[in-house]
């Protein structure tokens, strides 16, 4: 179940396996899972739009036999609409792509549509929260970057609970129950600010994976009020 028992805005954990030790990736991703962690992100990086190059296909379909978790599919990649049917075909529940790397937008959420996935759209820091308005009627979900794409690793930018507050007004004056992802740089110490700002799907990397995943994930359910 996408939205699991709550419904729309729901408050979600979704751990960021680009930060994961893929020598033991099924078992860390099993205990994500067991700890109480509905999504799981995964960051698609080509090397054009972002420095970086991740993972593709192959990766998200053999991780999809080991949980039922919600592949959150994050597509760091130039003109995303020529993969959107492989990566539907290997697993992805939401496929995320960014503004600024689709010359036609709408064009690709159809594309997301019509092969019956879950829309995300996301944002640059340095991109205006405005730009999103005209999407509103398209899209399930708003992914805002709180990092520059493309490194793990990075500390929140605080200018970010501002663009947060500005997309939660924007859903709420066009009243749209759209959900307001939050990528980079968030930590227990922050998650608060974040939620408070009008953030409800955090993904999490690198405080999930260093060091004990179970306990993190746990740690991070107590704040989001899991079960």
């Amino acid at each position: 179940m996408l939205y699991g028992k709550r419904g729309r805005n729901e408050k979600i954990l979704s751990p960021s396996i680009l930060a994961a030790d893929f020598g033991y990736l099924k078992e860390e991703i099993e205990k994500t899972s067991a700890a109480g962690a509905a999504y799981l992100h995964f960051d698609v990086m080509d090397g054009l739009f972002v420095p970086s190059i991740s993972f593709g296909m192959p990766v998200l379909q053999s991780i999809k036999k080991y949980t039922d978790q919600v592949m959150d599919v994050h597509l760091m990649i130039q003109e995303p609409i020529r993969y959107v049917e492989d990566f539907a075909s290997a697993g992805a529940d939401i496929i995320t792509v960014h503004y600024e790397a689709c010359e036609n937008l709408k064009e690709t959420i159809a594309k997301i549509r019509a092969v019956g996935k879950k829309v995300g759209v996301s944002i640059k820091p340095g991109t205006p929260v405005t730009v999103i308005e005209e999407f509103l009627s398209d899209i399930d979900m708003l992914l805002i970057m709180t990092v520059e794409p493309g490194f793990g690793g990075q500390s929140f930018i605080p200018e970010s609970l501002e663009r947060i507050k500005e997309a939660r007004e924007i859903m709420e004056k066009n009243a749209r129950q759209i959900d307001i992802e939050v990528d980079g740089g968030i930590y227990l110490h922050n998650i608060e600010e974040v939620l408070a700002a009008g953030a409800n799907v955090i993904v999490a990397g690198s405080a999930v994976f260093k060091g004990d995943a179970t306990k993190n994930v746990k740690d991070f359910m107590e704040i989001l009020g899991g079960d």
